[in-house]
């Protein structure tokens, strides 16, 4: 059975529709399947810049959103295309021996020259545990590599130095909110690795699926549409149409966009967003089947933005639990339990909250949920009653005018 579409991601969303797992997840986990196939093969040119399609994506929310769910079909294809990933548990020494022997060889079909690189995909359905307790070393190293540098040097303790040429890292990983505040230091939030991160953010499980089914013959299309983005190597270029819209979009929406807007926890990320677009372009770009000339368009260039900001809609929740206040994580655990149950009543939040929160701290936090405009509050007969207010609906009465 040959793919019977002409988008590598829009073939595995349908081969994965009776999932449970939102279908923001299951979209970035068959982006980042594509970023792992196409490696450090291809690149885009762009002045003095060089832009790589490698991502850094974690799948973020609270237990039972079929965040694993979503990414084990993806782990499949890749495993049975024969992309090379790291170990799903590891130490930063071994995952440095891994990327150094992860070694390929290819002719670039511009130069004619023989290129060497080192490209690994780091797969971790808990990824937390795999970057250990604020383990500052593995983080700086993450940095580091998300670059792609031509040549990268670690000094080992006792056996000299390792030496890694062509550096491509890719990574798709899961973890909750709860855990991301264990792990990542306070300071690191707003720059350094998570400024190269895309948070995809889910309150929920999308559906129930009792007895959830894949098509075999969709699923093996969809391995060797894998192995046949394997093989681009090369140049992208981009089409006259993509440099406009470029242009337009660099220059009038790119910086402080509505989500991010006064939040300085992103500001690092919201000048990395053109970096994130562009490398989501050549990866939307080459999963167009028939795309063998390597050729961007504007198309791809509005899917890319469409993709992100959708997510970006969600992502501030990810360290909602984060700050100086003292309700600050109460907050967060609060804010994801009135969203995933869409109404809830005072009387509600206190029985599950009690041990985290008495009745004025509950106040307070119902207070700023309120400012922030992610609730609304109103008297239903005796009982107070609480409604998550979608984040479309969010405008302020001036903005929607």
């Amino acid at each position: 059975m040959s793919l019977p579409y002409d988008d590598w991601l829009t073939a595995f969303l349908e081969w994965t529709k009776e999932s449970e797992a939102p279908t923001s997840y299951r979209t970035w986990v068959g982006i980042s399947c594509i970023a792992a196939a196409l490696q450090r093969k291809t690149y885009l040119k762009w002045g003095p810049l060089t832009f790589y399609p490698n991502m850094y994506i974690v799948l973020v929310g609270p237990s039972g959103c079929r965040k694993g769910t979503a990414m084990n079909p993806g782990y499949r294809l890749l495993k049975n295309a024969g992309i090379r990933m790291a170990a799903q548990s590891t130490t930063r020494e071994a995952l440095i021996r891994r990327l150094k022997e992860a070694n390929y060889t290819h002719i670039d079909p511009e130069t004619g020259e023989i290129e060497f690189h080192s490209s690994l995909t780091i797969f971790s359905e808990e990824f937390t545990v795999f970057l250990g307790y604020k383990n500052e070393a593995l983080m700086a190293d993450l940095c580091d590599w998300y670059d792609c540098k031509d040549r990268w040097v670690y000094d080992t303790k006792n056996m000299g130095t390792d030496e890694v040429q062509g550096v491509w890292v890719n990574l798709i990983g899961a973890t909750t909110p709860s855990l991301i505040q264990t792990s990542l230091p306070q300071n690191s939030i707003g720059g350094g690795l998570t400024s190269r991160m895309i948070f995809v953010y889910e309150e929920k499980k999308e559906k129930i699926s009792i007895f959830p089914q894949e098509d075999p013959e969709l699923g093996n299309a969809l391995k060797r549409g894998l192995e046949r983005i394997n093989m681009i190597r090369g140049e992208f270029k981009v089409t006259k149409k993509f440099f406009e819209r470029w242009t337009e979009w660099y220059t009038e929406t790119h910086y402080n966009p509505p989500p991010f807007k006064d939040d300085e926890r992103f500001a690092g990320y919201c000048e990395r967003r053109p970096t994130h677009i562009m490398k989501l372009s050549i990866i939307l770009a080459a999963s167009r089947m028939a795309n063998d000339s390597r050729v961007i368009t504007e198309r791809d260039l509005e899917r890319a933005i469409m993709l992100l900001e959708t997510t970006e809609r969600k992502m501030p929740y990810t360290f909602s639990g984060f700050g100086q206040s003292n309700i600050a994580s109460t907050l967060q655990r609060v804010m994801t339990y009135i969203a995933m149950k869409r109404e809830v009543t005072m009387s509600d939040l206190m029985r599950r909250f009690y041990h985290d929160a008495d009745r004025l701290t509950m106040e307070r936090i119902i207070q700023t949920l309120e400012t922030m405009r992610v609730v609304n509050r109103e008297l239903d007969g005796s009982e107070m009653k609480l409604t998550f207010i979608d984040p479309d609906q969010r405008k302020q009465p001036e903005e929607a005018e």
